[in-house]
């Protein structure tokens, strides 16, 4: 569906405009290629169960709430950062190198792996969603665990550019500082007609609803895709995007809201920044909150 990228480790470090989104086809064609199984589902149920049951060929499992979040609380929201020196010993433990280009997917469209994805691009690493995720992967499935050898990651410092506060969020949400808040959870969430997980509906005043599956099309089997750039960027200019430096994503906890960051960088539209936190932090700190959908 995607044109085919070809990737090269050395270049991929200097260059970050390369695309986030990678054809499953591409995968064999990567140098040094680590596939990332990131299954991990709202509902609690264990994704390492699902990998068990069937994974790409040679792909690693990567626990979303073991290796790519740190302590939460109220005040953090449920899936916080873990610290630079916790990400460098997961990613060591998983035998993922600075230098190594990875590759990742779910079942669910890269709602989950988009959250490594994202984390690995910030720290200038090669990284890329694989488009359609599990489903679109037409060969056999292996069963079987794949470990890597451990290596050495050194601790990076999370970059300050592509994080956002919450103070900043309320302060653009609001208009007192220039920038656009987009929620990426799904309408009814949005609106506060919906919310199966915190214990406050709806949205921080002043975002615009852009739920993530809003990127995606279906081609018909069962299989989603990402629009193309130019369909996309048409969408997050009609959301108010002429530059994604000026957009902050957020979304319930800080995993779906990678996704629009990845849509609007494959856009063309530049790289935005992530409020971790997101609604699980927003709805716990006494702050406004806002109901209904919200015009522009």
């Amino acid at each position: 569906m995607l044109t085919v990228v070809k990737w090269d480790a050395r270049t991929m470090r200097v260059n970050l405009d390369a695309t986030p989104i990678v054809d499953v086809s591409d995968i064999a064609a990567i140098p040094n290629v680590v596939v990332c199984d990131v299954r991990w589902y709202l509902d609690g149920r264990p994704g390492r169960s699902t990998y068990d049951e069937g994974h790409l060929p040679g792909a690693v499992f990567v626990d979303l709430g073991e290796h790519l979040v740190g302590n939460s609380g109220l005040s953090m929201g449920r899936h916080p950062l873990p610290s630079p020196k916790a990400f460098a010993r997961s990613m060591g433990m998983l035998g993922i190198g600075p230098e190594d280009p990875v590759v990742a997917y779910d079942d669910a469209s890269g709602m989950a792996a988009s959250r490594l994805v994202w984390m690995l691009r910030i720290l200038g690493r090669p990284a890329a969603l694989i488009d359609g995720g599990l489903q679109a992967w037409r060969g056999p499935l292996e069963t079987s665990g794949v470990t890597r050898p451990v290596v050495k990651v050194p601790a990076v410092p999370w970059p300050s550019a592509a994080l956002a506060t919450i103070g900043e969020v309320a302060d653009m949400a609001s208009g007192k500082i220039r920038g656009l808040v987009l929620d990426a959870r799904a309408g009814e969430r949005y609106s506060g007609d919906s919310e199966p997980v915190d214990p406050q509906a709806g949205h921080i005043p002043g975002a615009r609803s852009a739920p993530f599956a809003d990127n995606l099309e279906s081609d018909g089997s069962g299989v989603t895709y990402f629009f193309n750039p130019g369909e996309l960027a048409n969408r997050y200019r009609e959301l108010g995007v002429a530059d994604a430096s000026d957009v902050v994503a957020y979304c319930g906890s800080g995993v779906s809201a990678c996704h629009n960051l990845l849509a609007m960088e494959y856009a063309g539209l530049g790289r935005g920044r992530l409020f971790v936190g997101s609604w699980s932090q927003w709805s716990h700190s006494g702050r406004p909150v806002a109901t209904g959908m919200e015009s522009e």
